[in-house]
């Protein structure tokens, strides 16, 4: 790979790394070439873009990125691949899926949404996650319970409440 190449590779993982904002950095070394593309197949299948890459030219591509990678880059050590996507634990279900039939990939890290997961031990952790959108409609249904509330014992109150509201104002 020439200097021009390698540019263009970490331009395309920077860029990348921006645009999904989710990535996985994993071991896939001494698979075989049948196995990697069987990884391959499966990934577009979930809509995971995969990539092989260098260590430095990914560290390179994470310092263009911006943001702190630090901790990520005492893992970039071996053979390492990384999985693109926008859903953040696609990734996970399928390292976890592939494990059951192979001992590879073998996760190293995380980067999700700015939080960063070291190890392979992270794999159920990350599985659990929620997205953003389903964080904020559960903080959004949460809000608008007690309101919900209120107004349904106001509304099956009826004649009760009125007459309550009218004795306090005729006391008032």
């Amino acid at each position: 790979m020439n200097k021009e190449e390698k540019y263009d590779l970490v331009l395309a993982l920077t860029e990348q790394m921006k645009e999904y904002g989710n990535f996985y950095i994993t071991d896939t070394s001494n698979l075989t070439v049948a196995k990697i593309n069987d990884i391959r197949r499966q990934c577009f299948q979930s809509e995971i873009t995969m990539k092989v890459a260098k260590n430095s030219l990914i560290k390179k591509a994470m310092e263009a990125a911006g943001g702190d990678y630090t901790p990520i880059f005492d893992v970039l050590k071996g053979s390492s691949s990384i999985l693109f996507s926008k859903s953040a634990t696609a990734p996970a279900k399928l390292i976890k899926q592939l494990r059951k039939k192979s001992d590879k990939p073998i996760l190293k890290a995380a980067y999700i949404d700015s939080a960063i997961f070291i190890g392979d031990n992270q794999i159920d952790t990350l599985i659990k996650l929620k997205s953003k959108e389903q964080l904020i409609g559960e903080v959004i249904g949460l809000l608008q319970s007690p309101a919900k509330n209120v107004i349904s014992a106001l509304q099956s109150g009826g004649n009760t409440i009125a007459g309550l509201v009218k004795t306090l104002q005729e006391r008032g």
